[in-house]
């Protein structure tokens, strides 16, 4: 029933009114339609399209992305669901005049938010390493201003995301924050160091804040449960990187086991039961049944 009520309100309004509503939005990340219907099918009601997982699914760093590859993803994704899409903007793909273009092309794909950080354009490859490299507080600002000036719908989302607890401390992260909020951003995202900084932050920063979960990450940052971070005072919690790596470690062990064996070694009733699954969350019964009714149905 939430499926279809959502049908009759664009994508924009149902987040803003998640945003606005009590309890925390839990967001994993897709990076293909596939991965996106998976999680609307078991229950999540909003996702978001990361960086990484779509950069890694391209075989590329995500610096490398362009503005385009990341419009056709957020196209394809965002059609496959009837929940809302963030999306993982970068650093806007380049000054304030970019911007706009890459809010406007997000929008234009079926984005219901997206977010953009203080990190350089052209990206650096290295803040993979937690090589962040930031920008001036006041460009980040203007960016930010013209971004939320840009967005045709008032309901469409602007996060900013701040890298500078990591590279300038905690207090410049708190600092930011509150500057980009000012600006005009709904939202913000950052990467407290540790458990300390991540408890202090909602009681610092005076806007709805985003908590990335990155699970295996190099740097040592917390991972926390989804009622944690809502008791913590968090409003969104992303997952960023976990279905790109269990996808990457299943199909590598299967892909060992097929090499050296011969064979999966998965038993074929799990084999069907899984295929069937699949089918279902592309709605395969849907197509048969026009089918059915029209090209099978002549003589």
């Amino acid at each position: 029933m939430k499926v279809q009520e959502n049908h009759l309100k664009s994508m924009t309004a149902v987040f803003r009114e998640m945003l606005g509503s009590p309890g925390i939005i839990h967001a994993p990340i897709a990076y293909d339609p596939l991965t996106a219907k998976i999680a609307e099918r078991v229950g999540f009601k909003a996702l978001d399209i990361g960086g990484y997982a779509l950069g890694a699914s391209s075989c590329v760093p995500e610096p490398l992305l362009s503005l385009e590859e990341l419009a056709t993803a957020t196209r394809r994704i965002a059609a496959a669901v009837s929940i809302p899409v963030m999306v993982d903007a970068g650093a806007g793909y380049g000054d304030a005049v970019h911007v706009i273009r890459t809010v406007q092309l997000l929008e234009q794909a079926g984005a219901a938010a997206v977010h953009i950080e203080d990190q350089v354009f052209p990206k650096r490859v290295h803040y993979h390493k937690g090589q962040e490299h930031v920008i001036p507080a006041e460009e980040m600002c203007e960016k930010i201003r013209y971004a939320t000036n840009t967005r045709r719908d008032r309901d469409f989302v602007i996060a900013a995301r701040t890298d500078a607890m990591r590279t300038d401390g905690f207090a410049e992260g708190v600092r930011r924050a509150n500057l980009y909020t000012e600006a005009g951003a709904d939202m913000i995202m950052i990467f407290p160091n540790n458990v300390e900084e991540a408890r202090q932050a909602p009681r610092e920063i005076g806007a709805p804040l985003i908590y990335v979960n990155s699970e295996g990450n190099r740097l040592n940052r917390p991972i926390f449960g989804i009622r944690e971070l809502a008791d913590m005072g968090y409003k969104m919690a992303n997952d960023a990187i976990s279905a790109i790596t269990v996808m990457f470690k299943s199909v590598k062990e299967l892909f060992v086991r097929l090499k050296e064996t011969g064979q999966t070694g998965m038993e074929q009733e799990i084999f069907r039961k899984v295929r069937q699954d699949i089918e279902d969350t592309i709605g395969l019964e849907e197509y048969y049944r026009i089918e059915e009714k029209t090209v099978e149905n002549r003589k």
